[in-house]
C-alpha cells in the first residue's frame, strides 16, 4: 500500500507557498507531495467506476497540480481548494468516459431529500468527500493547535490552557479550581488564559 507525506505544518505551508510566488519550484514541489494525501482521500469516492486506482490518483494529482499553481490566500485554505480542483479533474474524466455514462448517470435522480427535492448520485458523491474533507481539515487544525501550544506559549500558560480545555485527553477545569491548584489568584488564571489564548490565534492565522 503507498504511503503518502503528512500535510505540512501551517507555518511551514505559508512559507512555500511565499517561496512559490518567487518562482522557487522546489516549494511547489513540496506543496504537491505533501497534499498526496489529500488526493488519495478524494480518489476513495470514486472507486468501483470501472478505472483504476492509479489512473485516478494521476488525474487527480493534475488536479492538485493546478490547485498549487493558481493557490492564493483569498481563496481560503489550500487543502479545501486543492480537494476541489483534484475532484473536479476525475469528474471530468468520468463525465467524458462513454461506458461509464451509459452504466450509471452522475445526475440520474436515485431519490429525494426530507424537503421533497430530487437528489442525485453526483450530489451524494459531493456530501461525503465534503465531510471527509472537513474532517481532515479539523484534523489538520487540531494538529496546528496543538505545535503552536507547544512552541508559543510559556510554562504556566501552556499549564492554565491545558487544565481549562482538557487538551491531551485530561479533565477540563474552572478558573477557580485552576488557580487553587496553582497557588495564584482567579483574576491571574484569567489573565494567563487571555494572553495564552491570543497567542494561540496569532499562530493559527
Amino acid at each position: 500500500m503507498k504511503t503518502y507525506k503528512k500535510p505540512l505544518p501551517a507555518q511551514e505551508e505559508r512559507e512555500c507557498l511565499e517561496r512559490l510566488q518567487q518562482g522557487d519550484q522546489a516549494a511547489r514541489e513540496k506543496l504537491i507531495e505533501h497534499n498526496m494525501r489529500l488526493v488519495a482521500h478524494v480518489v476513495k469516492k470514486y472507486q468501483g467506476t470501472g478505472y483504476d486506482t492509479e489512473d485516478l490518483l494521476s488525474v487527480g494529482t493534475i488536479g492538485l497540480i493546478k490547485a498549487v499553481n493558481t493557490f492564493h490566500s483569498d481563496r481560503g485554505r489550500l487543502a479545501t481548494y486543492a480537494a476541489k480542483c483534484a475532484e473536479n479533474e476525475i469528474l471530468m474524466l468520468l463525465r467524458a468516459n462513454k461506458k461509464y455514462a451509459r452504466d450509471v448517470s452522475l445526475y440520474e435522480p436515485i431519490g429525494v431529500d426530507k424537503d421533497g427535492e430530487t437528489v442525485s448520485l453526483v450530489d451524494v458523491i459531493e456530501l461525503e468527500t465534503a465531510d471527509t474533507l472537513d474532517d481532515m481539515i479539523l484534523r489538520q487544525e487540531v494538529r496546528e493547535l496543538y505545535e503552536a501550544f507547544g512552541q508559543c506559549l510559556k510554562p504556566n500558560e501552556q499549564m492554565v490552557v491545558k487544565l481549562r480545555y482538557g487538551l491531551f485527553g485530561g479533565k477540563e477545569y474552572t478558573q477557580r479550581e485552576i488557580a487553587k491548584r496553582m497557588g495564584i489568584s482567579r483574576s491571574y488564571v484569567s489573565r494567563i488564559e487571555k494572553r495564552a489564548l491570543e497567542k494561540l490565534r496569532a499562530a493559527m492565522d
